[in-house]
């Protein structure tokens, strides 16, 4: 947050500094206040707006967060060192309408400098939106054919969209140019099976082995060989430097279990102020669309489900959207980090839960097609799943399970972003699918008829029994179409090579090569 590269109004200096004096000391009602006597002198200054906006997440205010962006927004500013901040805080509440039109008035793209390209595709990307991301990034590679940031981003937005063997060339291009990138040996290990023949091995090591290397950097290596040994079949070195990327990474995230463990103990005891409304309620139009979400952990198959449905005529998929996180904090008015947090639900007790049910459908309104039912997969949603049953009377609730080993063990392998802090240790893994699965079984108790359990291990041994339960819990007549993928799609999801035409049945879980150093794990989940 700095407001340094700004052509602010000259008046204004004085006070933004005295403001990001006030905010680097965590002084948020000092810094609030001392960018409010800004907003006195220039009333529309987008610059002042943005950092407003900022001041007021960190400070929980959601609501004043939010209006300061948009503001910041309807200025008009076209000056790319302001978008750079302002399109992330647009997509942070969720206004991609907003973030668009952001978009739109920099047009054409050989206008747009190529950081700023770069950043449009990111945050176009974060919104589920990478068909039209790729246009972005084929501008800035246009613009230098060579730009190892440039390469790395449209590798991974390739991957995305099913475009393998090109993702595959970026990421190669990138590391000729600047093998040092961790991240290029990460993308092109997972973009396609290694094999003895091609593979990347001793270039990652010679990498790991350089001096100097950060946590993040030693992480994305340490994946990335897990990966391409597991590949190799050599199980002893893979599990070695998987514990390695866990390591680097764990050390760079603040997990706190004994809260993680409170705050599911809130989501037991959450009672709203007003009773469950009936599915009509609020509701009036007969082809009213049907809200789908897909819950679960992470790795449980959430991806394929609702590839499954998205083949239905009337369905329509949407991918992981933040949409509902946003509405619940609007009605909570509460800016936290992660989908919840404690404040948020003790807030939720006494909010407009059939407000923030409204917000969110028409939010939403702008991407929907003519389909009867959409779906939301956002496996962390479990967490919101009480808020939904009352914010949208007629929301249908898939939770998807998955064999514990396989469903931690595929966690523990994967490298997320800044979420899922509690994925890179086996008994922190262990514990928090304990948690999850106790909090789903109340929530199935609790809304009976609402939340449909699928098990993975019968989509893909039984497809269409499981499918047609599906279909009949949503409301809808069972399609042929629904037994595979729909392998067109973009996929911006740590699923996006897995799951494409086919369903895939192993014969031995992925798992069971490393047992031996699994055992703990394998224990923790046994324990009631």
């Amino acid at each position: 947050m700095s407001s340094a590269s700004f052509p602010a109004p000259r008046a204004l200096w004085p006070l933004l500094a005295t403001a990001e004096a006030q905010a680097a000391r965590q002084d948020w009602d000092g810094a609030i206040a001392s960018y409010a006597q800004a907003l006195q002198l220039a009333p529309h200054d987008a610059h002042t707006h943005v950092q407003l906006s900022y001041v007021h997440s960190l400070a929980g205010h959601y609501r004043q967060a939010r209006d300061h962006a948009l503001q910041a927004a309807r200025g008009g500013a076209t000056d790319p060192a302001l978008l750079m901040e302002l399109l992330p805080r647009l997509r942070t509440f969720n206004q991609v309408q907003a973030m668009l039109a952001c978009i739109e008035r920099m047009l054409p793209m050989s206008r747009m400098p190529i950081q700023l390209l770069l950043a449009v595709a990111a945050q176009l990307s974060y919104a589920n939106l990478p068909e039209r991301a790729i246009g972005f990034l084929d501008e800035a590679r246009r613009a230098d054919p060579d730009f190892p940031p440039t390469l790395l981003s449209r590798s991974q937005v390739l991957t995305y969209l099913g475009r393998f063997d090109e993702a595959a060339q970026d990421a190669a291009r990138a590391l000729r140019r600047a093998p040092e990138i961790a991240q290029g040996y990460w993308l092109q290990a997972w973009v396609r099976k290694q094999t003895a023949a091609d593979n990347h091995v001793e270039a990652i090591r010679r990498e790991l082995a350089r001096p100097g290397r950060k946590p993040e950097d030693v992480a994305l290596l340490g994946f990335a060989l897990h990966k391409e040994l597991d590949d190799l079949g050599r199980y002893d070195e893979a599990w070695q430097a998987l514990v390695t990327g866990c390591r680097a990474k764990r050390s760079r995230l603040a997990y706190d279990a004994a809260a993680t463990r409170a705050l599911f103990e809130d989501l037991l005891r959450f009672e709203p102020a007003s009773a469950l409304a009936s599915s009509d309620e609020g509701e009036a139009a007969a082809d009213a669309r049907t809200p789908v979400f897909i819950v679960g952990m992470h790795r449980s198959g959430t991806t394929l489900l609702e590839q499954l449905l998205d083949r239905h005529p009337q369905v329509q998929g949407l991918g992981e959207l933040y949409d509902f996180t946003s509405a619940m904090r609007h009605a909570t008015d509460h800016h936290c980090r992660g989908v919840i947090d404690r404040t948020l639900v003790a807030r939720a007790g006494a909010a407009d839960l059939g407000g923030a049910g409204r917000m969110y459908l028409d939010g939403l309104a702008w991407r929907l097609g003519p389909q009867r039912c959409f779906v939301d997969k956002l496996p962390s949603n479990f967490l919101n799943a009480g808020f939904i049953v009352h914010a949208l009377p007629r929301a249908r609730i898939l939770h998807m399970v998955r064999d514990p080993m396989e469903t931690c063990f595929s966690n523990l392998r994967e490298l997320f972003s800044e979420a899922n802090a509690y994925s890179y240790d086996p008994i922190e893994l262990a514990d928090y699918h304990r948690l999850q699965e106790r909090l789903m079984r109340h929530w199935r108790e609790r809304f009976p008829g609402r939340i449909l359990e699928v098990d993975y291990a019968r989509l893909t041994r039984g497809t269409e029994a499981e499918m047609r339960a599906v279909a009949a819990f949503c409301g809808l007549g069972f399609e042929d179409a629904m037994l595979s993928p729909a392998g067109g799609r973009a996929v911006v999801t740590a699923s996006a090579v897995q799951v494409r035409d086919r369903i895939q049945v192993r014969e031995q879980p992925k798992w069971a090569p490393y047992a031996q150093w699994l055992a703990p794990m394998a224990a923790r989940l046994r324990q009631a």
